[in-house]
């Protein structure tokens, strides 16, 4: 049950990111909280299948750093793709 920490923090810090990063218009209210979840989730999942429970500390540490490693990186991604896919876009339909 333990999984659902890390899952409900990294929508948190998903949403947390997409609230605090500028651009917020041009990516979708739900798409930073999903990454984080499933960042939190495969992570956690991950690290147990590997032996670790919940007495160890790095499971909770890397339960609270992947999660918002990739909605922060995530975010830097996807934001700048949609700058340039939007820059192409208005060079190729002539739009100034």
């Amino acid at each position: 049950m333990q999984i659902l920490l890390a899952v409900i923090y990294g929508a948190a810090i998903g949403a947390i990111a997409h609230y605090t990063m500028p651009a917020r218009d041009t990516r979708g209210v739900a798409l930073m909280p999903l990454v984080g979840a499933v960042a939190g989730g495969a992570i956690w999942t991950i690290l147990t299948w590997a032996g670790l429970s919940t007495d160890n500390a790095w499971l909770w540490i890397a339960g609270f750093v992947v999660p918002t490693v990739a909605a922060y990186g995530g975010l830097a991604l996807i934001t700048a793709a949609r700058h340039a896919h939007d820059a192409h876009e208005r060079e190729r339909l002539a739009i100034a």
